[in-house]
């Protein structure tokens, strides 16, 4: 099942700024293999925010909940997520 997914980081001012730093790179890590294991599909970022947005595929929301939750910055995300499903109009089904 595949779902968009906005992420927004809401990183306190006052939180450490090392952390901060280390965080970022663990999540880039974290990322990269949610891509390699397919969970996380595409990726944009949100043109002067601290945010993205991305189509993510799980089996369920179950599923997804855990991938998003496994995230190094999960506890500063606020995260929208809304499930997909195939459209009859679509023009990539053509294509696919």
């Amino acid at each position: 099942m595949d779902f968009l997914v906005a992420i927004e980081v809401n990183w306190p001012p006052s939180n450490d700024e090392r952390q901060k730093v280390e965080l970022i790179a663990a999540e880039a890590a974290r990322a990269s293999q949610l891509a390699g294991e397919g969970v996380l599909v595409r990726l944009w970022r949100i043109p002067g925010r601290w945010a993205n947005v991305g189509i993510w595929h799980a089996e369920s929301a179950t599923r997804l909940d855990e991938a998003i939750s496994s995230l190094p910055m999960s506890p500063w995300l606020d995260v929208t997520v809304v499930p997909l499903a195939d459209h009859p109009s679509d023009p990539g089904r053509a294509q696919a």
